[in-house]
């Protein structure tokens, strides 16, 4: 069996992912030996619906990387359904507080630890089939929380001691926007939030990640311990490859 993400984040060692915002179970197959850690199919700002996620699911399966999704919100029915489809790590956007994060936490436990509701037979228990799935499922689920504003950045401390909370994503575009320089993904000011964010997570042992497309940025984050990366996204690296190959044949800059 692979790995699981929670399983490589407790190693400590350094994961480096790829975000796929394209939608394409060609491009998750592409992706899913090329060497990436994990890969991340994003609900949030793509049109993928569960059953796009599963196709995506299916292909990554097949190769060692691990298999994040990131819903389009705390949405308990969305993230049930995701659950039961087999997924078992998660990026939930935009918390801002202890009781956001926390409530990301309950949409995958059973009860009574939380409110996700209970079917006995789907995809993630083989249709029945694993019976020990109901008492060790809850051990396997990786949950992060994503933020993404001034107010998150503030709340870290305690948004990162929340029970269940397996990391902390920093989200540089929205973060960006908080802080009044949006689309600025560069400007000094939101790393320097990050940082000092980052580091006030990491002090209460909670793994930090983030996105950026930089190298020189990746390789800094890396030196300051930031444990799981996305390298960029494929929509964005498929973007700018495309562009720059007309760019070539044409020979204009």
């Amino acid at each position: 069996m692979r790995e699981s993400f929670r399983t490589k984040l407790k190693s400590g060692q350094p994961q480096l992912g790829m975000w796929l915002s394209l939608g394409a179970p060609t491009v998750a197959d592409l992706c899913r030996d090329i060497g990436f850690d994990w890969c991340l199919i994003d609900m949030e700002h793509t049109p993928n619906e569960v059953s796009d996620v599963r196709h995506q699911m299916y292909a990554l399966s097949q190769g060692p990387a691990a298999t994040l999704v990131r819903p389009p919100w705390n949405d308990t029915v969305l993230v049930k359904r995701l659950l039961d489809a087999g997924l078992d790590s998660f990026i939930f956007p935009m918390v801002n507080s202890a009781e956001e994060a926390a409530a990301a936490v309950a949409a995958t436990r059973y009860p009574p630890e939380g409110v996700r509701g209970v079917s006995m037979t789907h995809s993630a228990n083989r249709f029945g089939r694993r019976k020990d799935y109901l008492d060790k499922v809850a051990d396997e689920i990786a949950v992060i929380v994503q933020i993404e504003t001034e107010t998150a950045l503030a709340r870290v401390a305690d948004i990162a001691a929340v029970p269940g909370v397996d990391g902390v994503f920093f989200g540089p575009a929205d973060i960006a926007a908080s802080l009044g320089v949006i689309g600025a993904l560069e400007d000094p000011k939101v790393w320097d939030a990050i940082y000092s964010a980052a580091e006030t997570a990491q002090a209460r042992g909670t793994p930090v990640g983030t996105l950026t497309g930089s190298p020189d940025r990746i390789r800094e984050a890396l030196g300051r311990g930031f444990q799981f990366i996305a390298c960029g996204t494929d929509l964005t690296l498929l973007s700018r490859s495309l562009t720059t190959q007309l760019q070539d044949v044409r020979g204009t800059s």
